[in-house]
């Protein structure tokens, strides 16, 4: 019986705990003498997501996806939005060599679905048709990041070996898109 529950103990264990919207800021500071001009040009819409994960306590670990939306005219801010969903993970028996994927792959893609729909409802209720960011492949981007690590390296100074680290649970990239206009409301 003992060596049963020993063997329970180490099988590979991870649990969501909580999903939570941990930060929410909207701002529309040139409205609204900017909503008339919507109805001429559509605005451009550029959106930038990072991760970011970290232990909180023995085997829990938050992972934090964010955004930042913004759409302008010209020079002109239409609309600011910027969010972070997190999750809190029970992670426990997991190789060491298994723990950076599954907190730059697995854990963002539970959390992302959840900040896609709460930017989504925040736009309607600032009076704008809903932004839906597109849904992203958590496991390429990791892939990516770690190619560009890689030849990173290989171009690196040997003197300086230290500039080639950085936390291997944080990421970050832009997608520049160009929306359809925003109707005023």
């Amino acid at each position: 019986m003992a060596n049963e529950t020993t063997q329970q103990n180490a099988q590979p264990v991870f649990n969501i705990q909580r999903l939570y919207l941990k930060d929410l800021s909207l701002e529309q500071p040139n409205s609204p003498a900017i909503l008339a001009e919507l109805e001429k040009q559509a605005p451009t819409i550029e959106i930038e997501v990072s991760l970011k994960a970290d232990k909180v306590s023995g085997e829990i670990y938050e992972s934090v996806v964010s955004t930042v939306v913004t759409a302008k005219l010209k020079d002109k801010v239409v609309l600011l939005i910027e969010a972070k969903q997190a999750g809190l993970f029970e992670v426990r028996n997991i190789k060491e060599e298994q723990m950076e994927p599954l907190l730059n792959i697995a854990c963002p893609s539970i959390v992302f679905p959840y900040l896609r729909a709460n930017l989504a409802d925040a736009v309607t209720r600032a009076g704008f048709p809903p932004i839906h960011l597109a849904e992203i492949n958590f496991q390429s981007l990791y892939e990516h990041r770690l190619a560009q690590q890689a030849q990173a390296k290989k171009e690196a100074p040997v003197q300086n070996p230290k500039a080639m680290e950085g936390n291997g649970a944080s990421s970050a990239f832009v997608n520049n898109l160009k929306r359809p206009p925003l109707p005023r409301a």
